[in-house]
């Protein structure tokens, strides 16, 4: 019997990024994406989770349970209050694509910098981070920095503007803390095109630690 995962995205192009870490990852499980480009639109709208958010997330993890998903992701960072919003909604467990990268940026630093392009997005990371550390009652500085007009630019397809702005934010950003989380996926992309030896401190996305995270998930459930 094929084990089967679910994925839930905000963004259509994130699909291939997933495809590809679940084939080298999640061999031989099958992965039932769902998109709902509509959620990020309007978050981004109304700057905040809005009431029928959760209902909107929960039938599609739903939708992915009743596929036979034994476990839901939701990749996306902006979004990730509605996994707890949302929990009952569905009797398999969810999971937050960044909850694997906030537990390593905990235990690799103390000053911990947040960058993003989408403001939405500050917010929810920087939060997980200090949940994530108050477990094991470790105090962590978390410091977000937002990439002024690189979400825009990316959106007119601007990706050269879109990457040299990120570029240097980062570069500004590594000389002040420990450790770098980036809080979209779409900014990993960016920070591959920084080689390691000109990176002062670690840089984590969350498509890698957050697929690993969910292959562990699925091999505890036995």
């Amino acid at each position: 019997m094929v084990r089967k995962v679910g994925m839930v995205h905000s963004v259509a192009s994130l699909v291939p990024i997933f495809n590809e870490l679940s084939a080298e990852l999640l061999s031989g499980v099958e992965v039932i994406h769902l998109v709902d480009e509509g959620l990020l639109k309007d978050i981004l709208a109304s700057g905040k989770i809005t009431p029928g958010m959760p209902r909107r997330f929960g039938l599609l993890a739903s939708f992915a349970e009743e596929s036979g998903a034994e476990i839901v992701m939701l990749t996306c960072s902006s979004l990730a209050s509605l996994v707890d919003a949302a929990k009952d909604m569905v009797n398999v467990p969810l999971l937050k694509v960044d909850e694997a990268m906030a537990d390593e940026a905990v235990r690799l630093g103390a000053r911990i910098g947040v960058i993003a392009t989408a403001p939405t997005t500050l917010g929810p990371t920087s939060e997980l981070i200090e949940q994530r550390a108050a477990l094991p009652g470790k105090k962590v500085k978390v410091e977000t920095v937002l990439c002024p007009g690189a979400f825009d630019a990316l959106r007119h397809g601007d990706t050269e503007t879109h990457d040299r702005i990120v570029k240097e934010k980062l570069n500004e950003l590594m000389t002040r803390v420990e450790v770098i989380v980036l809080a979209q996926a779409s900014i990993a992309r960016v920070a591959d095109q920084i080689p390691e030896n000109e990176r002062e401190v670690p840089i984590l996305s969350s498509p890698r630690l957050g697929t690993q995270r969910l292959k562990e998930k699925l091999e505890s459930l036995g």
